[in-house]
């Protein structure tokens, strides 16, 4: 017997940044669970293949192309989204990206330091890029006096690494941005929450020794000993935009098999 309050199916949901990784699994995900879903990417054949998949488990599929950090190209999605859905029940932001470097040169070392332009890139498209999605869609949402916005963060959000700081930073700032901003619109029905992925390399952007290495090390430094399969963090996404997470804004919840849990 199944439970009316995790029912999903229906839903018309619209997913920032799902043409591959963590994105292309909540698509999934959402799917499976009968929700109809628009997915954005920088590129047409990404989006496209992900479409195609969404299609195979019978729901309908939007696929659009835009960069999530520009407000000109999150007006044009949100617009043609409403046009075609005519609502939108949940917005997943989940645009990312990192370069690991140091501040400044370190003394001895070989790496060079952040630039202001890599600075300004990992920021954009990790802290920006939710920034974008709330102003083009919150409108909406909150004159329909309902929605579910979910932030995908990382489990970077609860602690801070060398050679991290840019990727970190922007992490944890989402973790706070979607604090403010649950407080804002909490009284107008709509709900924000953070999920906070650990480890999910995607298969099909790596050869199968490279993954099972990736693997081999998960057993090493992952509580749970495996990294995470794509649609996991999908499966908590559809609980929060489900009746039952009703009751849940403001909060971050991580994904990562207890990364973020483990003392070095």
């Amino acid at each position: 017997m199944s439970l009316a309050e995790f029912d999903v199916a229906g839903q018309k949901v619209l997913l920032v940044g799902a043409g591959r990784g963590i994105g292309k699994g909540i698509a999934l995900a959402f799917a499976e669970a009968g929700a109809d879903v628009a997915i954005t990417s920088l590129s047409e054949a990404t989006v496209g293949k992900v479409a195609e998949e969404v299609r195979a488990l019978g729901r309908v599929a939007l696929p659009l192309t835009g960069d999530a950090t520009k407000s000109a190209d999150m007006d044009r999605i949100a617009s043609q989204v409403l046009a075609e859905f005519g609502h939108i029940d949940t917005l997943v932001n989940c645009v990312g990206d990192s370069i690991r470097k140091p501040v400044v040169k370190l003394p001895g070392a070989a790496d060079e330091g952040m630039t202001e332009d890599e600075w300004n890139h990992v920021v954009n498209i990790n802290l920006t890029g939710a920034f974008q999605g709330c102003r083009a869609i919150g409108p909406h949402m909150l004159e329909r006096g309902q929605g579910s916005v979910i932030n995908i963060s990382g489990w970077a959000s609860f602690r801070g690494r060398p050679g991290s700081a840019a990727y970190d930073a922007a992490k944890a700032g989402v973790m706070r941005f979607t604090e403010s901003v649950a407080q804002e619109w909490a009284p107008y029905g709509v709900r924000v929450n953070t999920v906070a992925p650990g480890y999910f390399p995607d298969p099909e952007q790596m050869s199968a020794d490279a993954y099972q290495a990736r693997q081999e090390t998960a057993k090493e430094t992952v509580p749970l000993g495996r990294l995470g399969k794509l649609k996991e963090p999908g499966y908590l996404c559809v609980f929060l935009a489900s009746p039952a997470g009703s009751y849940i804004t403001g909060q971050t919840w991580a994904v990562d098999g207890g990364v973020s849990i483990k003392h070095p």
